[in-house]
Formats: structure tokens, C-alpha cells, sequence
């Protein structure tokens, strides 16, 4: 099994519903693009990444939103040495079609009492239906590692909240450490470092806003 060396998760660039979130009501989520902020901060993590890349090839991955696909496109990777394919399962959590305003920020609140892993959005989706797409996509990942041609390096293009819970996923974390952190920031990078031990560390830790509450033992 050719295990990449390195799994860099990239968040977007600052969208036009980071930066105003009236535009959820006149765009559907997946069609909005990047602020002249995000175009700037993705190129900025692509200067990072192509420094850290070399000379190597990547396996890449991106989310079907316009977002991700233009961050990906502003990262200014070598398309020789890079593969693309747009994945569906690292989508942006679905908060239903259309949104209303002041439904969505009712139900953010919601979210925010509830519990941000299992409050599902009205006609959309709980952060507990994200983590089952996830775990689907990493199934495949992991055969796609059965390749002895498979890049050292594996880049994900895709949203802070898929971020957080993929790491989850991947290195076994609870529920109540999930809520207890935060998503990284607009153009920002997690790395998964395959260690001398065979197993995968993140490079630095997501920032925690609160202290985890676990039901049980698992913290």
C-alpha cells in the first residue's frame, strides 16, 4: 500500500456568503464564488502548498461548489504533476434550497443550543449525515492508496466544516471533541504527516472555543 506522506485539507476562500449572508437568498449555495478576499487568500495557501509540494505529484480533490473549484484554480498547482477529480461527498453541509434570512439565522441559533453534530437543518442536513458521506469518501481514499503509483501528497479542496469532520473521522474523535472546536479560517490548511509509527498526525490542532462535554468516558 503506497500511503501518501502528507493529506493537506484546504478550506476556500472567503465567499460571497462569508463576507454577506443576504446572498444565500438570490444564490444557491453551491453557485457562490470568492470575494476579492478569498481570490487573495487562496492564492496566498497556494504559494504555501506549492512550496511544500516541490516537485511532487498530488492527487487531488475538490468539492463540486464554484468556490472550492476557483480556490483550486487560484492555487496555481502544476497541472503535470497534479490529478483532479471533483467529489460530491466533500460538499459544503446542505442548509436546504432558498434560504430565508432570518430562517436560517433562527435556525443557526437553533444549531448553536442543539448541538452542532446532530441539529439537522429543515430540508437539509445534520452534521452527523455529513460524517456518513465523509466515512463513504474515505473508503474510497483508502483503496485508492492500494495503487503502488499513488502520489505521496493528497490534497482536499473543500469546506471547514467537512474539514473537522473528516479529522474526526480519521482520528477517532468524539463527539463532544468535535463541538468543542472551531473551523479553521477562509484559505487556511490541516495536515494529516504520516508519521514513523505508520499513523497519521495532524500538523497543528484546530482552535477550541469551549472545553469538551463527553456523556461518558471518551473525551
Amino acid at each position: 500500500m503506497a500511503q501518501p506522506r502528507r493529506i493537506v485539507l484546504l478550506r476556500h476562500g472567503e465567499s460571497e456568503g462569508n463576507a454577506d449572508d443576504s446572498v444565500y437568498e438570490r444564490v444557491p449555495d453551491h453557485a457562490l464564488g470568492l470575494t476579492e478576499t478569498g481570490r487573495r487568500q487562496a492564492e496566498e495557501a497556494g504559494e504555501r502548498l506549492r512550496a511544500t509540494f516541490g516537485d511532487e505529484c498530488v492527487s487531488v480533490y475538490v468539492s463540486p461548489y464554484r468556490r472550492t473549484h476557483q480556490s483550486l484554480k487560484l492555487l496555481g498547482l502544476d497541472s503535470s504533476r497534479t490529478r483532479v477529480r471533483e467529489e460530491p461527498r466533500l460538499r459544503e453541509q446542505d442548509w436546504g434550497n432558498w434560504q430565508d434570512r432570518e430562517d436560517v439565522r433562527k435556525q443557526m441559533a437553533y444549531r448553536d443550543a442543539y448541538g452542532h453534530f446532530f441539529y439537522r437543518f429543515a430540508q437539509g442536513e445534520s452534521g452527523a449525515d455529513v460524517y456518513d458521506r465523509v466515512d463513504a469518501f474515505l473508503d474510497s481514499l483508502w483503496r485508492s492508496f492500494e495503487h503502488p503509483d499513488h502520489p505521496p501528497n493528497v490534497l482536499l479542496v473543500t469546506h471547514g466544516l467537512t474539514m473537522r469532520l473528516f479529522c474526526m473521522r480519521w482520528l477517532h474523535w468524539s463527539v463532544a471533541e468535535f463541538e468543542s472546536l472551531s473551523n479553521p479560517g477562509n484559505g487556511e490548511t490541516r495536515t494529516l504527516l504520516l508519521g514513523s509509527d505508520g499513523r497519521y498526525h495532524l500538523d497543528r490542532p484546530f482552535e477550541r472555543w469551549c472545553t469538551p462535554k463527553p456523556y461518558g468516558h471518551t473525551g
